[in-house]
């Protein structure tokens, strides 16, 4: 096992949701290709009165994004909890946006390399499209005309979000270290000269 592929093992384990489900999934998919870069991101949410985790685990290799998402549920009428593990591999000539947003604490003290409070990392590959709608209209008030309508169509495949204050600033550095290493194998594959 690689370096980095044994460092990805200790992080989903650290995780502690359900790590061997994790892994068998990963193990799966990854075809025997080692990891670049990788993001092991567990989330609480709360669903009414409820807790509900899952992890998201994203794998850089050299030729594909990995996307890795295990959720955990529990069927209506039954008292045993179901975990559904989905995998998706991307080719990177497929990633066609990466879009990063910090969010950074007194930004006017900001110098490079300090600290960020919360990152979002929206990685877009075509396979989910979002469409917003609205009507259109004109600038007379009195108009009844029908304008149809205007819009914006969006790829919103993924979306990541980790801050300093929940997650902790390691997975926060962590994010924007994968953002890059993304960056960098796209602008690889763009220009052919991937290794």
């Amino acid at each position: 096992m690689s370096h980095s592929a044994s460092a990805l093992r200790q992080d989903i384990q650290r995780s502690g949701y359900y790590p061997e489900i994790v892994a068998e999934a990963l193990d799966t998919v990854l075809g025997g290709e080692d990891p670049r870069s990788f993001v092991v991101q567990h989330e609480a949410t709360f669903d009414r009165d409820e807790l509900r985790r899952h992890i998201t685990v994203l794998v850089l290799t050299a030729t594909r994004l990995i996307v890795c998402h295990v959720d955990e549920h529990a069927p209506e009428g039954t008292a045993t909890n179901l975990a559904s593990a989905s995998t998706e591999a991307v080719r990177l000539e497929r990633v066609d946006s990466v879009v990063v947003t910090r969010v950074v604490a007194d930004p006017a003290a900001h110098r490079p390399g300090g600290p960020t409070a919360e990152v979002v990392l929206t990685i877009g590959w075509g396979a989910v499209s979002r469409i917003d709608l609205e009507p259109a209209g004109c600038q007379d008030p009195a108009c009844e005309a029908d304008h149809g309508y205007t819009g914006t169509s969006t790829n919103d495949d993924l979306s990541v979000r980790a801050s300093e204050a929940a997650d902790g600033a390691e997975v926060v550095a962590r994010v924007l270290e994968f953002a890059a290493a993304l960056s960098a194998a796209l602008a690889e594959t763009a220009s052919g000269t991937r290794h």
